[in-house]
């Protein structure tokens, strides 16, 4: 069952994206993110004005950081992991808990707790990615 598991994270990472097809991260965006931070990313979602302080512009990720895109950090602010930084008081909600009951409820009743860790990392990482494709 684990090596299906893994089997098909891994088809779907690797897997090209038909033509105009959303690729698991570009999803992941628009279902958790875009409401906040915009579709294009730039901080002009429409939920962003209820929110205390500014958003980050997630395309200057990499400008602010030498040109080189800060996955380490990104990924951490997604995941929870990441206790201060740009969130302040963690207004953005920490999706890996989200994605874990999601895993452990949802994507597969059978899923063992490594498994649900594994669905978690995977859409941790493909959001990751989507944004590293976002910066200018």
């Amino acid at each position: 069952m684990r090596r299906n598991v893994i089997a098909c994270i891994l088809a779907l990472t690797l897997a090209p994206v038909a033509a105009g097809a959303q690729s698991v991260g570009e999803t992941e965006y628009m279902n958790s993110c875009a409401s906040c931070h915009g579709a294009d990313g730039k901080g002009g979602g429409p939920m962003a004005g209820f929110l205390v302080g500014s958003l980050p512009d997630l395309t200057q990720l990499s400008a602010g950081n030498d040109g080189v895109f800060p996955v380490t950090a990104v990924y951490s602010t997604i995941d929870g992991t990441m206790t201060t930084g740009p969130h302040g008081s963690r207004e953005m909600p920490v999706w890996g808990n989200r994605y874990k009951m999601r895993g452990q409820r949802g994507a597969n009743p059978d899923f063992r707790d490594e498994e649900s860790d594994v669905f978690v990392r995977f859409r941790v990482l493909a959001l990751t990615e989507y944004l590293a494709g976002l910066q200018e």
